[in-house]
């Protein structure tokens, strides 16, 4: 006996690699996208530039995780090349979302200018040297087509394909996304998890848990490993640590941090350092607009935030406000930060150093042996960030070779993605062995390797898909 196909799902982004989320899926009557995400690593960039690998026409609905670039970074593309439907999203991310692009869409200007005007410096050509990916006038097309969706609320696309939002526990407004596929009287779910925060963090709550699904496509940024070695050693004790050293060493401490919810949890952690008086009263700045106007939406929606936090805002705390705090807006002003004598704690973007202004804190900090670049994000195979773990000797930014001299440091607690255990207690409430789980958003070994302990505790059909691999849904 036949049985009956609910539809395809077609694995665009983000498999087997970390960036880049893209899922198509299509039943009878519907097509809907889930995430549009920009690639980050150096070796997939070039995929960026390529056509989608369907009409974006055609699409009836676009469902957003959340804001993170590489889930919402190619939407601008999307809507220049004739996507007309709407966007659906929490309301926070959508406002994040639009901040981001904006964001994006500058910097890819600025880096189409400056790299067109170095290859003629120097004589020769390079891959997309003078026309931007997309350009500002493109990110504002983007913001009419958000719409959004409340946690726990439902959206109906032709009758026949709901999506339904839930706590996803990662950063502001991000959701695991339910997927409904109305046939012969039945729903058969699909679980979208986006990506899946740690439990117990602060600011934002747990991500919601499940019981039942015929499909889960789970993200397995972490899936080869537990932050169970970092739970020993409090993140402040570890902040507190780096900082004091670099201070006494006459040195800056350099965070690259990623704008959206790593720069605010950053700003809560020193906050309580300072009330506590274990760190020198020492200048932070914030030198990110963008992390800067996505904390104004932080304040905008505290009603997102967890039991915890919203207690400690009616005490008083002000977390995102402390005196020693600059907030740093014009390019003028980020430059002028190289004067100040004595140290301080620059935060800035991008998280990975693929962009934006921390690469010029670096620069200027790089070949200091006094100074820390300190880390408190996950870095992707191919970036500069990463390189640096690594153990680079050399690094090149800005067009130039540096000597890496400067102290190099990471902070494992602060992931806004929980790891492999955590990934399968999220799973735990899942009683009835679902159709497949398919492993995505992590780097190959990680995604196999979580894929390989999840069949073995749980006896279920686990795949990791490849790039534009399609599947049949039963």
């Amino acid at each position: 006996m036949e049985r009956s196909v609910l539809g395809k799902l077609t694995f665009l982004g983000a498999v087997r690699n970390v960036t880049g989320s893209c899922y198509l899926l299509e039943t009878n009557d519907t097509r809907v996208l889930i995430d549009c995400g920009m690639y980050q690593e150096r070796k997939y960039q070039d995929r960026n530039w390529q056509p989608f690998l369907f009409d974006p026409k055609s699409l009836d609905a676009v469902f957003l995780t959340h804001a993170h670039l590489d889930h919402c970074g190619l939407l601008p593309k999307l809507v220049r090349e004739g996507y007309k439907g709407k966007i659906y999203c929490t309301q926070a991310t959508a406002e994040i979302a639009q901040i981001i692009l904006l964001d994006a869409a500058k910097l890819q200007e600025e880096d189409a200018r400056y790299k067109a005007e170095r290859h003629r410096r120097e004589g020769r050509s390079g891959p997309h040297p003078e026309i931007p990916l997309y350009t500002v006038d493109d990110a504002e097309a983007v913001e009419p087509h958000f719409s959004a969706v409340g946690y726990l609320d439902c959206v109906s696309i032709n009758g026949n394909v709901e999506g339904c939002y839930y706590e996803a526990g990662h950063v502001l407004g991000a959701a695991v996304i339910n997927i409904d596929i109305r046939q012969d009287g039945k729903n058969h779910r699909l679980i979208f998890s986006g990506d899946i925060g740690e439990p117990d963090r602060p600011i934002i709550n747990d991500p919601a848990v499940f019981d039942e699904a015929e499909y889960i496509i789970i993200e397995s940024t972490y899936g080869d490993r537990t932050h169970e070695e970092h739970e020993s050693i409090d993140i402040q004790q570890q902040l507190r640590d780096c900082i004091n050293r670099t201070v006494q060493a006459k040195g800056n401490i350099i965070i690259p941090s990623f704008a959206l919810e790593r720069s605010q949890e950053l700003l809560y952690h020193l906050n309580e350092l300072f009330l506590r008086k274990e760190i020198p009263p020492l200048l932070v700045f914030l030198d990110s607009p963008m992390a800067i106007r996505i904390t104004e939406v932080f304040k905008r929606h505290a009603d997102l935030f967890d039991a915890e936090m919203m207690k400690r805002l009616r005490q008083g705390d002000a977390f995102f406000s402390f005196e020693n705090l600059k907030m740093v807006q014009g390019v003028e002003e980020s430059k002028a930060i190289n004067n100040i004598k004595g140290s301080s704690i620059i935060i800035a973007g991008s998280g990975m150093v693929t962009g934006g202004r921390v690469k010029h804190h670096i620069v200027n900090n790089i070949t200091r042996p006094e100074s820390t670049i300190l880390f408190v994000g996950y870095q992707a195979e191919g970036t500069p960030g990463r390189a640096l773990l690594d153990g680079a000797k050399e690094l090149r930014l800005l067009g130039q070779t540096h000597k890496v001299k400067a102290h190099i440091a990471k902070i494992d607690g602060f992931s806004a993605h929980t790891d492999r255990d955590g990934l399968l207690a999220w799973l735990s409430d899942i009683h009835v062995p679902p159709r497949c789980v398919f492993v995505t958003h992590g780097e190959e070994k990680a995604a196999i390797s979580f894929a390989e302990i999840l069949r073995e505790k749980t006896g279920w059909h686990v795949e990791v898909p490849q790039y534009k691999d399609t599947v049949d849904l039963a």
